[in-house]
């Protein structure tokens, strides 16, 4: 069995104004909210136990049903405190566990290759960034990270600012696979940290993802690249769901994901 944790705490201010009364998952891409779209996907591959970790409206995600964890520092904190807010939830995970950001959507097929993978940690890569990035921004380069992989598929380097095209193997989609075995020293090395050091320039509670991850490899984690070709997409901002919308209105948006 698998559980999923789903990390939905933002603001989306960049979603304004479809944000100014829900958390940023429950703005709507083509008709369903994404949190709706990952939910279908998580239980098309029979992952029922869902978690949420909510924020911003916290009411709003707390009236679904779901089991929550709620990060109350949310407007001053980044994603792993988020995700370390629900710490009983992941502590007493006694099995895989997946994690996701909750401004992206997937397919089924997508989850379904990182569910295969055996790997201590796996992230969901998209080979096919490019066409995402270049949809959404005039120069990908500008926003896009570093991913660099071994000879075997694994991960050594991932979240820093590129210099080249070189240094891009892939991107990773803020979907994350850990095997149930890892879990608890997961938590551990998190709980190991220093808080008060500087992490890419950032303070221990507001450390991107990518910071952690990093760290994880650095202590030799052996943490696999699932790669993908397209099959999901980020969500944030107004112009990410405009981009979306007229390309389905326009019968091309399949390439990328299918509605």
């Amino acid at each position: 069995m698998t559980k999923a944790l789903i990390l939905a705490a933002g603001e989306g201010t960049r979603l304004r104004p479809l944000t100014e009364n829900k958390p940023k998952c429950l703005v709507k891409l083509i008709g369903k909210s994404l949190l709706e779209r990952q939910i279908e996907s998580l239980t098309s591959q029979g992952i029922e136990d869902i978690h949420l970790v909510t924020g911003y409206y916290a009411e709003q995600l707390e009236a679904l049903g779901f089991s929550t964890s709620h990060n109350e520092n949310y407007h001053k904190t980044n994603m792993v405190e988020s995700l370390f807010s629900a710490m009983t939830f992941i502590a007493k995970c006694n099995e895989d566990l997946i994690i996701s950001y909750g401004d992206i959507v997937y397919s089924p097929a997508n989850l379904n290759a990182l569910l295969a993978s055996q790997a201590d940690v796996s992230l969901m890569i998209d080979k096919n960034w490019h066409e995402l990035w270049s949809l959404r921004m005039e120069n990908p380069l500008d926003d896009v990270e570093t991913l660099v992989l071994d000879d075997d598929g694994y991960i050594v380097e991932l979240g820093k600012k590129p210099e080249n095209y070189q240094q891009i193997q892939g991107q990773y989609t803020g979907l994350i696979k850990i095997r149930k075995d890892k879990i608890e020293d997961f938590v551990k090395s998190y709980q190991n940290l220093d808080r008060y050091s500087l992490y890419d320039g950032k303070d221990f509670y507001n450390m991107y993802m990518t910071s952690f991850l990093q760290i994880l490899i650095n202590q030799h984690w052996k943490i696999k690249a699932v790669e993908v070709n397209s099959g999901w997409l980020e969500v944030d901002s107004i112009d990410d769901l405009k981009a979306y919308e007229t390309l389905h209105a326009n019968n091309q948006l399949d390439s990328l994901y299918k509605v």
